[in-house]
């Protein structure tokens, strides 16, 4: 059911929050976890101290999909879309909407819509936007060996992959260690994104230029792009093997 052909609007909004606004009614950004419940506010005040039975309040998606209706107190299942069945919860004591499970696809933009039952229809009390943003960690980086060094070349060939984020990271890179110096080595990422999740696997490959002469602690670093912790691998260390017959 989509009331907006039938609501009549009664004039500008009494109330704007200073924070994130956009054109007439402000926009409320939030975060969600992949997998977790996310939070949708419609931060009705009911200053006129409203009966519910006078109330019909609903959330729709930015494709019009009805998530939640109450109507006149009463929630009304049979107008919510198939997606979203079983997936809703209303807070009343703070009219916000609890979305379990989020999924990728949940991202986007959302509108809670209050409406007061007049004699003449549907008149128009209290809207309010949110744009839900939608966050998967990404695993511990590990790290591969793909080939060791030889006695012809002082290279080994790693490779280092993370799993099952959400969005593409920033960057991905290898940092070498020894005891006097800290070196980093950027790398093309190789992404891949799962068509069902929508989640991102992320990995890079390298050959790095590695000293028989000096102990060396290789780490696989990950910049997510929402958040300034960057993820790191345990370390892949390759110690001096002393021969005999060598000083100590």
């Amino acid at each position: 059911m989509d009331f907006r052909c039938a609501m009549e609007l009664s004039g500008p909004l009494l109330v704007m929050i200073l924070f994130f606004l956009s054109d007439a009614a402000s926009t409320i950004k939030r975060l969600a976890y992949f997998n977790e419940t996310g939070d949708l506010p419609c931060h009705f005040t009911n200053p006129q101290n409203i009966s519910l039975d006078e109330l019909v309040v609903f959330w729709q998606d930015h494709g019009n999909r009805v998530l939640f209706e109450l109507y006149k107190g009463k929630e009304k299942p049979e107008n919510v879309h198939p997606m979203y069945k079983g997936r809703t919860s209303l807070d009343q004591d703070n009219w916000t909407l609890q979305l379990r499970n989020v999924q990728i696809k949940d991202r986007g933009s959302y509108q809670c819509y209050v409406h007061r039952q007049g004699p003449n229809g549907l008149v128009s009390l209290h809207q309010k936007s949110n744009n839900l943003f939608v966050l998967a960690n990404f695993s511990q980086p590990e790290i591969s060996l793909i080939s060791n060094r030889t006695e012809n070349s002082d290279n080994i060939n790693l490779t280092c992959l993370s799993t099952k984020g959400y969005p593409e990271p920033k960057k991905m890179s290898f940092v070498l260690k020894t005891e006097n110096s800290t070196t980093e080595y950027d790398a093309v990422m190789n992404i891949f994104q799962d068509n069902i999740t929508e989640l991102y696997n992320v990995s890079v490959s390298l050959s790095l230029p590695v000293s028989h002469e000096a102990n060396v602690s290789i780490f696989c670093d990950l910049q997510p792009k929402l958040t300034q912790i960057r993820l790191r691998s345990q370390p892949h260390n390759i110690e001096v093997i002393e021969t005999e017959g060598e000083e100590k």
